[in-house]
């Protein structure tokens, strides 16, 4: 890693010659019948490859990522447990036409909220998210209610829900605020549990027998109907969707070779959209996992314990230069084909002339990581050690300025 020392003089200028570097790399991403996809990087949130990834969409059985976390979050505050006696309502079948994704719910029937969840993570049962719903918020109005103020907390511009389960068409956003609400679902353990299940049972309840549940998403089961046709090496949870808005969807995520990794496809093609018997929600999604594991590889670009840059501070007592750390180490999935030592970084200083003091921690600028001209990255860059002010030599600068005020004005 190249350590530059940069003067105010001449910041714009290294900026500039930055700017005007070549792209760093250009890769050509997977062909996809997707309408909308999105893959990033979990760990760093980097976002490797898109297509209309803001563009609203219906997202079908997505919805229910929502409808779990806010399950989740409720547990978490005690406001309830997974081991609730939960009761259906007449309201179980809440906007559900005959062909729904269902589990068989039944007024009246009693159920663990833990089993709830399994149904709607594994079997995407709609009735059992409006039971949920009922229960959580009340009322299925108060839940969907939660549901778009949670939505608009986590930064979701895109996104209006008007059902917990995603049955209705008018439910909307896109892969970008999807991509929010699973990394949000994913801060909680319990989340993955229940969405990488390949299958669970459903305890006899006061109105029904067991239930045997299968996971239709091929990408990690083959108990569902698709057998093993789609299985992919390293694919974990999250949530299939379909409805003939919608297309085919699929939120998953994959782990190979230290890179984990979080897709989204929307809108794709399947069996009840075209003469087609495949699914290609899973096949679009196995093509992006192989795009990335074939051409990225994770690479520590810089660490928050080495200093990117120096920076020259005027009225410095003693050394002049600081040095700039940046405030986390950053370590992304980078191109194999790109050599160490030849990233795009570019540096910008929040002011024009760096002046004394300055104290260990203060934040200075921005390192910005590009490629293709596109930013990758962004870190805070701070400095690395206490600046004291040359007293000496700020009173005489400010006599002189004092001065040259008053002679320009007579």
């Amino acid at each position: 890693m190249k350590i530059f020392k940069i003067f105010p003089a001449v910041l714009l200028i290294c900026m500039l010659l930055s700017l005007s570097a070549p792209a760093a790399l250009a890769l050509e991403g997977p062909q996809l019948t997707a309408k909308a996809a999105l893959l990033t990087d979990l760990d760093s949130g980097v976002v490797l490859y898109e297509k209309n990834g803001r563009d609203q969409r219906s997202p079908a059985s997505l919805t229910k990522v929502m409808t779990i976390l806010l399950t989740l979050e409720a547990v978490e505050k005690g406001e309830a447990s997974l081991d609730d006696t939960v009761t259906a309502g007449a309201d179980c079948r809440s906007g559900m036409r005959d062909d729904s994704s269902s589990v068989g719910i039944v007024s009246g029937e009693s159920m663990r909220l833990r089993d709830l969840l399994y149904c709607a993570a594994v079997a995407s049962g709609n009735d059992a998210c409006n039971v949920i719903a009922s229960y959580l918020g009340g009322g299925i109005p108060n839940f969907v209610n939660r549901m778009n103020t949670r939505a608009e907390a986590l930064g979701c511009s895109q996104t209006h829900f008007v059902d917990p389960s995603g049955l209705s068409y008018d439910n909307l956003t896109c892969a970008y605020d999807l991509v929010r609400i699973t990394r949000a679902a994913m801060e909680h353990p319990a989340f993955m549990e229940l969405c990488d299940s390949v299958s669970y049972t459903v305890p006899a309840t006061n109105l029904n027998r067991s239930r045997e549940l299968n996971n239709s998403n091929a990408l990690i089961s083959t108990q569902g109907i698709y057998g093993a046709s789609y299985l992919y090496e390293g694919a974990h949870g999250v949530k299939t969707g379909y409805t003939r808005a919608a297309g085919y969807c699929l939120i998953s995520t994959a782990e190979r070779d230290g890179m984990r990794l979080l897709a989204v496809v929307l809108g794709c093609d399947g069996p009840y959209l075209s003469d087609t018997d495949t699914r290609y929600n899973f096949v679009d999604t196995a093509r992006l996992y192989d795009w990335a594991f074939a051409n990225f590889s994770p690479r520590t670009v810089f660490s928050a314990d080495q200093p990117l840059f120096y920076a020259e501070v005027i009225l410095a007592w003693g050394d002049p230069a600081v040095d700039l750390l940046p405030q986390q180490t950053l370590r992304i999935p980078l191109p194999k084909d790109l050599a160490p030592g030849e990233e795009d970084l570019r540096i910008s200083l929040y002011d024009e002339a760096l002046t004394a003091p300055i104290e260990t921690g203060a934040v200075l600028g921005r390192v910005q990581l590009y490629l293709d001209g596109r930013e990758l990255a962004s870190v805070p860059l701070t400095a690395g050690r206490d600046v004291p002010l040359d007293v000496p030599a700020a009173l005489q600068d400010a006599f002189q300025r004092y001065f040259s005020r008053i002679w320009s004005e007579s």
